[in-house]
């Protein structure tokens, strides 16, 4: 009964949230375009003319909201290149290559390779998130990994003056996903997006410039 009444309090949060209703008015997959552009808008990340890479991109708001700052090459397209990878599908977006598998592994990092072709990456986006347990140390691990994973692509494919912004959690474990990020880039600093829900202890670290690139 609890789970019933849980799962009936999220859906009317959910059809009353004003971002919600933004995303559909606005074309976006997901409320989470707002969290992007939020962001975006204070740190200027996304530019015309770079390469961006978006970790775990379903359902593609991220995506799409990176499409839209690339957009405006005459006769349509966009000016740059938006590479989205995830392990489970994504419907098509216009202009954005997509990669589904995991790119921890050699398939998919050969695909990648071919669309990079012999380029770095200027941005790399990641909404990527595990599936939590409620077992706060379990799942602070499951979020390091991927934010580790996270780190290593970046290192392994990105331009030294390159950006990660990527997803975690403000609670257990925390500091430590800090500290790797610290070990990473030179500056480093979180964000906490109006449109991330107040229940929610998401938090956006964000990381310039590579200190030991490879």
């Amino acid at each position: 009964m609890a789970k019933k009444k849980l799962n009936k309090n999220w859906l009317h949060d959910h059809i009353n949230d004003p971002y919600v209703k933004m995303a559909q008015k606005d074309g976006y997959r997901a409320r989470a375009a707002y969290k992007l552009k939020e962001i975006d808008e204070v740190d200027k990340l996304i530019k015309p003319g770079q390469i961006i890479v978006d970790l775990g991109s379903t359902p593609g708001s991220w995506s799409q909201y990176a499409r839209n700052k690339l957009a405006g090459q005459e006769g349509g397209g966009i000016h740059g290149l938006i590479i989205g990878l995830d392990i489970l599908p994504m419907e098509p977006i216009a202009d954005v290559h997509f990669i589904q598998g995991d790119f921890r592994e050699q398939e998919s990092l050969e695909r990648l390779e071919r669309l990079l072709n012999g380029r770095k990456v200027d941005l790399v986006l990641s909404d990527m998130a595990p599936n939590l347990s409620g077992i706060a140390i379990a799942d602070a691990a499951r979020v390091e990994e991927i934010i580790e994973l996270a780190i290593a692509f970046a290192q392994q494919h990105m331009k030294p003056s390159g950006a990660l912004l990527a997803k975690c959690f403000n609670g257990t474990g925390y500091n430590e996903v800090l500290q790797h990020f610290r070990q990473a880039f030179v500056t480093v600093g979180s964000r906490k997006p109006k449109a991330s829900r107040d229940k929610s202890s998401e938090i956006f670290l964000l990381g310039r410039t590579l200190k030991n690139p490879q």
